[in-house]
């Protein structure tokens, strides 16, 4: 598919899923005054649009591999991670928004306390603030400029218990989806790096941005905070490469790290802040 072919693609499945929500409610609420075949219609109509758009970005994936960027890491301290392409790719089980290389870290601080462990049944929900990565600094990882930055969204609780997980997945998930990247991100920056490579951070903190579009920046700075915006399970760094800067047709882009790598699964790392030497 072209690129512009799989932007009217997922505008098409976004439609779609919007029809099936106004289905639902008409259904429930009484007997929709049309052929009630068409909801199931809609709905094969978005499987089949994602098994397409996954098709073709597996055949991309097959016929061009592309060489890692190396890159500077986007935090400092300790940190572990989760979803790494260095166990599988796609890391997050999809190559939608620019994910087949995507890696999810969380702040383990070696003093303090630590992250909130999974809970089963209770607490259902816990505050940002329990968990050490919420507000942590988000750092350039080259000398870029800034293509797009949003931070209007809100940083929700916690989905970190089952039940929590299960409302993320069936009801927040999919309302997500009906307002398309941009919702399933939260707030998020994606800077041009260069040489057609673009760097996404997504679930930004609520009003922490430190930049907008057009800003030129350089590595190292900070561009906002760590926050739970977005599919978010618990306030953790979301990181990416892509190839364009458009969430809905770019292609993953396999990064390394200065100094870290790519860390695996459950991996711990720490990356020191550099100290200006004083004359």
């Amino acid at each position: 598919m072209s690129v512009g072919q799989r932007k009217a693609a997922a505008l098409l499945q976004r439609l779609l899923l919007l029809f099936i929500a106004a289905h639902l409610i008409v259904v429930f609420t009484g007997d929709p005054p049309y052929p009630s075949w068409l909801g199931l219609a809609a709905a094969v109509g978005v499987f089949g649009l994602s098994f397409a758009l996954g098709a073709d970005a597996r055949r991309e994936a097959k016929a061009s591999q592309p060489s890692a960027v190396e890159i500077e890491p986007p935090v400092t301290g300790r940190w572990s991670a989760l979803n790494s392409p260095a166990d599988k790719v796609p890391s997050h089980g999809t190559r939608s928004c620019g994910q087949a290389y995507a890696i999810d870290i969380v702040a383990e601080p070696a003093d303090g306390p630590g992250r909130p462990a999974f809970a089963w049944l209770w607490p259902l929900a816990r505050g940002n603030r329990a968990f050490p990565a919420f507000g942590a600094p988000l750092l350039a990882v080259a000398d870029a400029t800034v293509v797009h930055a949003e931070d209007g969204q809100r940083d929700h609780l916690s989905r970190n218990s089952l039940a929590g997980i299960l409302y993320l997945i069936v009801v927040e998930g999919f309302g997500r989806s009906l307002g398309g990247a941009r919702r399933i991100v939260g707030n998020h920056v994606i800077l041009d790096i260069g040489e057609g490579t673009y760097a996404v951070y997504a679930h930004v903190k609520q009003g922490s941005l430190t930049v907008r579009a057009g800003d030129r920046v350089t590595v190292g700075q900070e561009l906002g905070r760590c926050g739970n915006s977005g599919n978010s399970t618990e306030p953790h760094v979301h990181f990416q490469l892509m190839d364009g800067p458009d969430l809905d047709t770019a292609r993953g882009v396999p990064f390394s790290w200065r100094g870290v790598g790519v860390p695996r699964n459950r991996e711990t790392f720490t990356v020191r802040e550099e100290t200006t030497p004083v004359p």
